[in-house]
C-alpha cells in the first residue's frame, strides 16, 4: 500500500480521531468497527446505529477501505481524496464516532494478502466486539471485495501467528452485513433491525457534510444534477431536501424489515417505528444468542 505525502500531511491532524487508549479498551463499553468501500458507505449503511451506540458511550469507528479518489464527475486524485476524507471525518464528528480512510485507490481494491492483513490489523487494533461490512456481492467491485476481505479476516483475527505484530483477539467478534437489495446468489435477510426514529435527524445532519456525494452527485453526477440540488447558500432547504430522501430510504428499510423490528422491539412498539437500519449475521465469526444480541444492541427494549 503506497502512502502519498499529502495523506501523511492530512492524517497528521486527523490522527486523533483514530486512536484509542488503554482506558477506552478496558472501560467495559462495546467496540464496533464498520467497513465501507468509500468515504460515505459506512456512514450511509450504519451511521444511525453508530450514533445510537455512541450516545450510550460505546466506541464506534467508520473505516473507508478506499480513498474515494475517482468518486466525482468533475475532480479526482489527491485533491478529491483529501476532500472526501475531510467530509467523512466531519460526518463522524457529528455522529459522535471516529473515522479512518485508507490510502487505496477508488475502483482498484483487490482481495490481496496485503489488504487482508490490513483489515485484520484494524479489527484487532480496535479490539472489536462487532464488525460490519458490505455483503460480498454487489454492483461495485470495491463493495464486493470489502465483503470478501472482512470475511477472510473473520477467522484470522484470532490466529496468533497471522500478523503477529498485533495481538490476536481472544474472542471472535460478531460479523454483520449491512443491508442491500441484491437478489443473487441470495437476498439480504435481516436478522437485526434497529429503529432510527430518535436519531434520523442527527444522521441527516451528519450526512449534510458529504457535499461531494450528496449535492454534487459523486462519480455519476453532472453539472445539471449539481445545479438541481439546493445551493449551499440555502442550508435549511438543503437539509429539508436531504431529509426527504433519507426518510424515504430509512422508511423503506423499516417497512421491508418489519418482522425483524417486531422480534427485537415487540409487535406494539415495532409497528410505530418509521425508520430503520438492518443487518444480517454473517455465518463466519461468533454466532450470538438472542441474549448476546441484546447485549450488543443495548438500546433494544427489555423482552
Amino acid at each position: 500500500m503506497t502512502v502519498r505525502p499529502w495523506l501523511i500531511t492530512f492524517f497528521a491532524f486527523a490522527m486523533p480521531l483514530t486512536l484509542c487508549t488503554a482506558d477506552e479498551v478496558d472501560d467495559g463499553k462495546l467496540r464496533i468497527i464498520c467497513f465501507g468501500a468509500h468515504p460515505d458507505d459506512a456512514e450511509y449503511k450504519s451511521g444511525g446505529t453508530g450514533a445510537l451506540w455512541a450516545k450510550q458511550g460505546h466506541h464506534v469507528k467508520l473505516v473507508s477501505v478506499t480513498n474515494g479518489d475517482i468518486g466525482h464527475w468533475q475532480m479526482s486524485g489527491g485533491e478529491l481524496a483529501k476532500r472526501r476524507t475531510a467530509e467523512s471525518a466531519e460526518v463522524a464528528r457529528r455522529l459522535g464516532v471516529t473515522s479512518q480512510v485508507l490510502d487505496i485507490h477508488d475502483g482498484e481494491l483487490l482481495p490481496t494478502l496485503e489488504n487482508r492483513r490490513t483489515i485484520t490489523r484494524l479489527i484487532r487494533e480496535w479490539k472489536a466486539d462487532i464488525v460490519i461490512a458490505h455483503r460480498p456481492w454487489d454492483y461495485h467491485p470495491d463493495h464486493r471485495y470489502v465483503g470478501v476481505l472482512v470475511q477472510d479476516a473473520a477467522f484470522m483475527v484470532t490466529v496468533p501467528f497471522f500478523c503477529p505484530d498485533v495481538p490476536p483477539l481472544k474472542k471472535n467478534p460478531v460479523f454483520l452485513y449491512s443491508s442491500d437489495r441484491f437478489q443473487k446468489p441470495y437476498p439480504f435477510e435481516a436478522d437485526i433491525a434497529v429503529a432510527l426514529d430518535d436519531v434520523l435527524e442527527l444522521k441527516v445532519d451528519a450526512l449534510l457534510a458529504l457535499e461531494s456525494q450528496t449535492f454534487e452527485g459523486g462519480a455519476l453526477g453532472s453539472a445539471e444534477k449539481a445545479a438541481a440540488a439546493p445551493p449551499a447558500s440555502q442550508p435549511e432547504l438543503r437539509k429539508a431536501w436531504l431529509n426527504q430522501r433519507w426518510e424515504r430510504r430509512q422508511g423503506a428499510e423499516a417497512k421491508n424489515h418489519r418482522s425483524a423490528l417486531i422480534r427485537w422491539y415487540g409487535e406494539e412498539q415495532a409497528k410505530q417505528v418509521k425508520y430503520a437500519e438492518a443487518f444480517e449475521i454473517c455465518e463466519y465469526g461468533r454466532q450470538p444468542s438472542e441474549s448476546e444480541i441484546r447485549e450488543l444492541f443495548p438500546f433494544f427494549p427489555a423482552p
